[in-house]
């Protein structure tokens, strides 16, 4: 019995990462990670909170307008510096956890970041927000694969099997 056109349609999963929280950053990656190793494709779509996980640590705000620049002094650049979404204490929490998981062996934000780029996930910064908070592409990381609006998930996303948000 012959395989049916389901079943030789290639497995695709798409996420849309909008929490900037180091537990959720982890989780999403994991779940990405996961289906590449599974010979998925997979898709990231980072828009909102989400971004800040792929803001290059160094980068300057070039954002104009009182807004905006008050949104990109309180967010955090880049992976190394996210909150935890539940007690992150001042900051505490993550230095906390980040202890806890390298005692474990748990790959941090920054190594999931770098496997998922290895196993083949596609990164997607949403230009929409990137607009409306003054994000350049300067400021993101080069790792990006590109910049693009909801359409681009709407068609990553009616053609995947597995669709998620975090």
């Amino acid at each position: 019995m012959g395989e049916s056109n389901e079943e030789r349609k290639p497995k695709k999963v798409t996420l849309i990462v909008f929490s900037g929280e180091m537990d959720r950053a982890i989780a999403a990656f994991n779940i990405a990670v996961g289906a590449a190793s599974m010979g998925m494709e997979t898709t990231m779509f980072f828009t909102f909170w989400g971004l800040n996980i792929l803001k290059r640590p160094n980068a300057r705000s070039k954002a104009s307008g009182f807004i905006r620049k008050m949104l990109s002094a309180m967010s955090p650049r880049g992976p190394h510096r996210l909150p935890l979404s539940k007690l992150n204490m001042l900051g505490i929490g993550p230095v906390m956890m980040k202890k806890l998981m390298k005692k474990h062996s748990v790959p941090g934000v920054v190594e999931m970041l770098s496997l998922a780029r290895q196993s083949g996930v596609r990164l997607i910064a949403c230009t929409v927000t990137m607009e409306l908070m003054g994000i350049s592409k300067e400021a993101l990381i080069d790792e990006v694969d590109s910049y693009a609006g909801v359409a681009a998930y709407l068609g990553e996303a009616t053609h995947s099997n597995v669709n998620l948000f975090v």
